[in-house]
Formats: structure tokens, sequence, C-alpha cells
């Protein structure tokens, strides 16, 4: 049993370099690559991404080359930013994804909230 809760914890620290790692956009500024997950319905589209701490205004979501692109900054807030910090295993800074999206056209403007800690963009499916 210990090992395989052992096994468990590495997979995971694994799964959160994989996710939480510096990238660099097309701007060549380094980003970071927040989780996502896509799901479809019969009337739209859902994307959910996980952007704690980010307020849904300070988010851009836009359609490009039939993909969703969003893009935005995560920023300690202000009164934590003289805080002796112990730890820090929230990424900071410019965050930028990619998601590609089921074919079809969608309905604008993109509607997007922030639902328990979660982006939630809904793309309407047009005709």
């Amino acid at each position: 049993m210990w090992a395989e809760a052992c096994e468990l914890l590495s997979r995971a620290e694994r799964l959160h370099r994989h996710f939480f790692v510096p990238r660099h956009a097309a701007s060549s500024l380094p980003v970071w690559h927040p989780p996502a997950d896509v799901l479809e319905t019969e009337r739209e589209v859902l994307i959910l991404v996980a952007l704690p701490g980010v307020s849904p205004e300070a988010v851009e979501a836009v359609i490009e080359d039939g993909a969703l692109r969003v893009a935005g900054l995560r920023l300690l807030p202000p009164e934590l930013r003289l805080a002796a910090i112990h730890r820090l295993e929230l990424p900071q800074g410019r965050f930028e994804r990619r998601v590609p999206l089921p074919p079809g056209r969608y309905a604008t403007p993109i509607r997007h909230s922030l639902v328990n800690g979660c982006l939630l963009v809904r793309l309407e499916k047009a005709g």
C-alpha cells in the first residue's frame, strides 16, 4: 500500500510539472500553460480553464484558426506582495492556452465567467 501511495504522489508531481511548466508564446515572452477541459453538448461547447485567482475581466478569450486562445496575467494580490513566501506553487505571470475546438461555427460574442476557480468559456453553436 505504501509503494502505491508513493507512486500516486510521484505521478501527481509529474502531472503538475507537465501542466505548469513555463512555455513561450508567439510573443516570445515566457508564459505558463493552464490545464483545460473541453466538453460538448448539443447546443454548445464548454471549455474549463484552471485559473485560480484570476478575474474573468483580466482574461482575453478569442477564436483563432479553429482554436480558442485564452490569455491573461495572474499576479499576487497587492496585500501579499510584501509577505514572506514559504511556498509558491500556483504559477504567476502571463499565461496563454490554445485549445483546439470541435469543427463547426460558433456564435459571438464569446461568453466567459469564473466558476469554482476555473474560467468557464461557453461557445454557442451557430446554425
